[in-house]
């Protein structure tokens, strides 16, 4: 009873001082810092370029605390004395939705800019795994999966599993072979235009990969050309197929929490946008620490566009310290004689 005096309050609080103007407020701040700090890190040379641009960029974080201050001060001024539980929950509320979802959305931005296939590949697994874990359960399902979703089954949990890994690597291998999809988005100084035009790193280059004496026996082949990205495929399947559904599980114990049956009821038969991504949750984040932590190396651009930022006595006193450091190397000598 005290959720759905909660969700009642809710519905009908937009007569609280400032209620939907802090909202809007506080999600166009935390919008101006994710996507500033993008605009920063993608569009350097462009920012450089103009006085003010350089200025919003150098003092950028500065300027997202001082406006969520703001935001702050206002909300502590339009507190209520009959409805401080009220404001706070919801005050609660909106920092939560904007966590999961701003955040989200601003991880699904950096997946892109390294390439079509990081953020294709990676929500065709969920929706796959949608899909055949329904076909398995629907077809095979006898055994309940978990209390908070009656009809999930363990037939097809494990259907989906094994389905949506071979579907990962079959979808890899297509897209591997297009430059449109595994080139990174960069920021052409030159036409002022993204480009995605590159020579395809070895990620996404055909390797010869050796099989495993049982599978030699079966196929009679020794060795089978793949590209690497297929294998990583496998691991983002694999989390799409064991770590997604637990998104839809948290939906679906929120909603019962709630006592709702659906988020909202914008596509007729299904709910809201929030029932369609609720397996979407997780698979953002995975995916830009796995980029992170097993893909992306120091990117050269970046390191030359900080170099070109600083002093001209910080930045010779760099370029002798790499001189020293290749020439103790012995590269120096060799890059010398080449040129």
């Amino acid at each position: 009873h005290n959720c759905e005096y909660f969700l009642i309050l809710v519905y009908h609080s937009y007569h609280l001082p400032w209620f939907r103007t802090l909202s809007w407020y506080f999600l166009l701040c935390v919008n101006y810092f994710f996507y500033g700090e993008t605009v920063t890190d993608y569009f350097f040379t462009l920012v450089q370029r103009e006085e003010p641009l350089r200025i919003l960029s150098k003092y950028h974080r500065f300027i997202s605390f001082a406006l969520y201050l703001t935001g702050f001060c206002m909300f502590v001024l339009s507190l209520v004395k009959k409805h401080y539980r009220l404001q706070f929950y919801m005050f609660g509320w909106t920092h939560v939705t904007l966590l999961i979802v701003v955040t989200q959305s601003h991880l699904i931005i950096h997946n892109l800019f390294e390439g079509m296939i990081w953020f294709i590949v990676p929500i065709s697994c969920v929706i796959c795994n949608d899909i055949m874990a329904y076909m398995f359960g629907f077809f095979f399902g006898r055994t309940p999966l978990i209390k908070l979703s009656p009809k999930k089954t363990w037939e097809g949990f494990i259907g989906g599993f094994f389905a949506t890994i071979v579907f990962g690597i079959l979808l890899s291998y297509v897209m591997s072979g297009y430059s449109y999809f595994v080139c990174p988005v960069e920021f052409n100084n030159d036409s002022n235009s993204f480009t995605v035009d590159c020579e395809p790193s070895e990620l996404f280059q055909l390797q010869d990969y050796g099989l495993p004496p049982v599978l030699q026996s079966i196929t009679g082949w020794t060795t089978v050309k793949l590209y690497p990205f297929q294998i990583h495929s496998i691991a983002l399947s694999a989390f799409a197929s064991i770590m997604g559904p637990f998104g839809g599980f948290f939906a679906s114990g929120f909603k019962r929490a709630f006592k709702i049956k659906d988020f909202a009821n914008t596509i007729p038969g299904h709910g809201g946008i929030m029932d369609r991504f609720d397996c979407q949750y997780l698979m953002a984040t995975f995916v830009n620490v796995y980029i992170a932590s097993f893909i992306r190396g120091p990117n050269p651009s970046k390191v030359i566009q900080q170099l070109l930022a600083l002093r001209p006595d910080q930045q010779l006193h760099i370029f002798n310290s790499l001189k020293a450091h290749l020439t103790e190397k012995g590269l120096l000598p060799a890059l010398e004689e080449a040129a």
